[in-house]
Parts: structure tokens; C-alpha cells; sequence
């Protein structure tokens, strides 16, 4: 036991270092937040200004408030997505058969489930040092143009933050099983990286959406993730407009921006998306953990 820890140990380091290496990768994992970076500067921040305006109407709302409300946007689009692209762009499973590494572990005293699991492990842990940048990022940008998180707004963003990148992991490995050329990681990626966030309501909020794509968007758990990004960045925002505008108000710009959320006319609590989340993960585990030994067992 001790002796598969330390290989494991071992094993997660390297594929680390291999990935922080490998420039090109580092870039393309960073694409999906720089295009909605972009699309937040020249169009974004202005749609959702006047979609608050039109809400809001005759009322007054402090520009500072404004202002934190499409920052906070901004980041929860960012950390949805980031934490599902670069756990798709940062796994070394498919360069270990490009370079033909597999084929040395394979002859080498390493259980199949330990390096399976440090694959796991090491993606996990560069997509959550990324998307913690990418967090800290949001705290310094929200610091200058208006901060309304509270503590456990935080805790809730991070706690999300890992398990929405541990969810991306597992999908990516399932994948990666598959996959045993560059080119197919880099079309799954690009693939991954255009579609995700409409798919998961980052580009635009799920609730302006037609019914059919709203319909569909309630079975993926990357659409709960979502929300709760919105909840831990938008909740002290509203809370604040709450104090110059009517709750009906306020009710109405949660619903139009997806920080409240109903699964076929029934809300969904923050619990509740938690455990879509958590019951997700242990699905692909198992998923994951099936994939490996029919694979194992085929060779």
C-alpha cells in the first residue's frame, strides 16, 4: 500500500511538470476564458447593462453595483467553463500513448488503478491551480470595480470549483481512454471549448433561452454548476439592489441572470444542485473506473 502511494505520488508529479512544460497546451487551455474575456469588453457588459436597465426601469441603482453584478458575470462564465476546458486540455493519458509511455507502465510494477488514478489526480490538480488564478483574477478585478462577496460566497465558489473541475476530469479520462492521437485531443478540445458554454448557460443566461434548449440543459450537471458560480458571485450583489429595489424587483433580475433556477416549474436549492453535482462524479467514477478494466481486460 505504501510502496503504490508513493508511485502514485510520483506519477501525479510528473504529469504536473509535463503539462506546465508543454507551452502550447498551457496556451489552449486558456482560449475559452480569453474569447468571453473579449466578449465580455465588446459586447457582453453592454447587452447586460441594458437588460438591468430594462428591468430595473425609473429605479436608481448605484453604477458600483451595476458594474459588480457584470463582473461577477464575467467570472462565473469564466470558472463554469474553465474548470471543464482545462481538465480537457491539461490530461497526459493521450501523450503517454503518442509517446508510448503507456506501453512502460504497462511492463512496469504499477497497478493499472494507480496510474489511472494519477492521471486523475494531476489533472485535477493543474486545472484547479489554473482556475484558481483565474479566481484570484476575478477577486482583484471585483476589488476595484465593486466587491459584494461575503465569506461564504467564497467558500461556496471554491467548494464548486473543485468539484466542477473533478466532474471534467473524470469526463476528459473516460475520453482519453479512447483517444490515442493528438489529433483527436485537439478537436475534442477545440470541440469542448466552443460548445460548453452555450451549452451550460455561460455565454448567455439558460432562462432566455428557448423551452426546447431549456428542457434539455436541466440533464447536464455542467448547467447546476453554473448556477451555483452565479449564486457565489451574484448573491451579494442582489442582496445590495435589495436595499433600493422591491423584492419583485430583485426576484426578476435573479430569474433573468440564473440565480434562481427551476427544474420543470419545481425551484432547485443550492442543496440540491450540490448533490446533482456529487451524484454526477460518483457516476462517472464508476464510468470511469468500468471504461479502465474492460480496456485493461481487451488488450
Amino acid at each position: 500500500m505504501k510502496s503504490e502511494l508513493k508511485k502514485m505520488k510520483y506519477l501525479i508529479s510528473r504529469n504536473i511538470k509535463l503539462y506546465f512544460k508543454d507551452k502550447f497546451t498551457f496556451f489552449v487551455s486558456l482560449i475559452t476564458p480569453f474569447i468571453l474575456f473579449i466578449l465580455f469588453v465588446t459586447f457582453l457588459k453592454t447587452t447586460y447593462e441594458n437588460n438591468l436597465e430594462a428591468i430595473i426601469q425609473n429605479y436608481s441603482v448605484n453604477k458600483k453595483i451595476i458594474n459588480a453584478f457584470t463582473g461577477g458575470w464575467l467570472f462565473s462564465s469564466v470558472l463554469s467553463t474553465s474548470c471543464i476546458t482545462v481538465a480537457f486540455c491539461s490530461g497526459m493519458m493521450v501523450l503517454d500513448k503518442i509517446t508510448k509511455a503507456n506501453i512502460d507502465f504497462c511492463v512496469s510494477p504499477v497497478k493499472n488503478s494507480t496510474l489511472q488514478i494519477s492521471y486523475v489526480v494531476a489533472n485535477l490538480i493543474t486545472t484547479l491551480i489554473v482556475c484558481s488564478i483565474l479566481f484570484f483574477i476575478g477577486l482583484l478585478y471585483l476589488t476595484f470595480i465593486g466587491f459584494y462577496l461575503s465569506f461564504s460566497d467564497i467558500i461556496l465558489i471554491v467548494f464548486n470549483m473543485i468539484l466542477t473541475s473533478l466532474l471534467g476530469c473524470l469526463i476528459a479520462n473516460i475520453i482519453w481512454t479512447f483517444a490515442s492521437s493528438q489529433g483527436v485531443v485537439s478537436s475534442v478540445c477545440t470541440l469542448i471549448s466552443a460548445m460548453y458554454g452555450f451549452i451550460c448557460g455561460a455565454y448567455m443566461p439558460i432562462n432566455t433561452m428557448g423551452e426546447t434548449i431549456k428542457n434539455v440543459t436541466v440533464f447536464f450537471p455542467g448547467t447546476y454548476a453554473t448556477l451555483l458560480f452565479r449564486k457565489g458571485f451574484l448573491n451579494g450583489t442582489l442582496n445590495e439592489m435589495g436595499k433600493t429595489l422591491p423584492n419583485e424587483m430583485v426576484e426578476e433580475i435573479a430569474k433573468s441572470f440564473d440565480c434562481s433556477f427551476k427544474f420543470f416549474g419545481n425551484s432547485v436549492s443550492t442543496a440540491t444542485m450540490f448533490l446533482v453535482l456529487i451524484g454526477s462524479i460518483t457516476i462517472f467514477f464508476i464510468i470511469l473506473f468500468l471504461v479502465s478494466k474492460l480496456k485493461r481486460k481487451s488488450k
